[in-house]
């Protein structure tokens, strides 16, 4: 039994498959808390365990359907993926990932006002990786993202966060738009994972169909439960398949290639 008011995991597909047909900021999927609209955002807003049927239903559909439609592209082009089996990014995967990518991807899904600002910093973060200028950078990108906590909503602080009702009737008219593009840039972030020498543009996007399609689920997970349920749902399925080949480094070490 879930929280009263929770949706089944057949009305949350169903949702899900409309917004991406038509997106739209809102409304919140139910139960939502209550409290700060910005500690709210961070929060799950769903028991784990949903968060979870998320998950599963990503990495089968990723498997069996969009899986072999990438590998077949790898295959035809002579890419190859950059994960070294025996160096497992585990900080980078559950961390640094979640936490960055989502910020500069859906972060603003819900508060286009920062767009013009926001994700270029948070652009500038994630090109630089992971390191010892990037971590502290992310960290006051985060602090900037919750400032309006600390300050009154008629503060001058708030003219970068808050949208007039003009720019917000420009935006919704204009929201199917940012949503795609999110979703699109996220997955062509990750051809950065091949290593490519002579590629068919054609084939491009068959190599990042999972996480286009993964995208889409957490574009759809940030506006309807928030940020915060975006970046956990993005660390379980990053976790699983590492987890997946880390056990079978650790008991069947004879599997493991290169």
């Amino acid at each position: 039994m879930g929280p009263p008011g929770l949706p089944t995991m057949g009305e949350e597909i169903v949702d899900f498959l409309k917004f991406v047909v038509r997106p739209r900021p809102g409304p919140r999927l139910r139960p939502h808390g209550l409290g700060a609209g910005l500690w709210v955002d961070f929060s799950l807003n769903a028991p784990w365990w949903r968060l979870l049927h998320w998950a599963v239903l990503l990495w089968l559909v990723n498997i069996f359907v969009f899986a072999p439609l990438a590998l077949s592209a790898a295959d035809a082009s002579g890419a190859q993926h950059r994960l070294d089996v025996h160096n497992i990014p585990w900080m980078t995967a559950l961390v640094w990932a979640p936490i960055v990518e989502e910020l500069t991807f859906r972060y603003v899904l819900r508060r286009p006002a920062m767009l013009w600002w926001f994700v270029p910093l948070m652009t500038a973060i994630l090109v630089q990786g992971m390191g010892a200028t990037s971590m502290p950078l992310a960290a006051v990108a985060v602090l900037l993202a919750l400032a309006p906590l600390w300050y009154p909503a008629n503060h001058r602080w708030h003219a970068g966060w808050a949208a007039s009702w003009r720019w917000r009737r420009r935006m919704r008219w204009a929201y199917p738009v940012l949503f795609h593009t999110a979703a699109l840039a996220f997955a062509a972030v990750h051809l950065y994972n091949f290593r490519m020498t002579s590629m068919n543009l054609v084939l491009l996007p068959l190599l990042v169909l999972p996480q286009w399609v993964t995208g889409l689920v957490l574009g759809w997970t940030r506006v309807k439960r928030g940020i915060g349920a975006s970046m956990a749902l993005h660390a379980i399925f990053n976790g699983g398949p590492l987890l997946l080949i880390g056990l079978l480094l650790h008991f069947a070490p004879q599997l493991a290639v290169g």
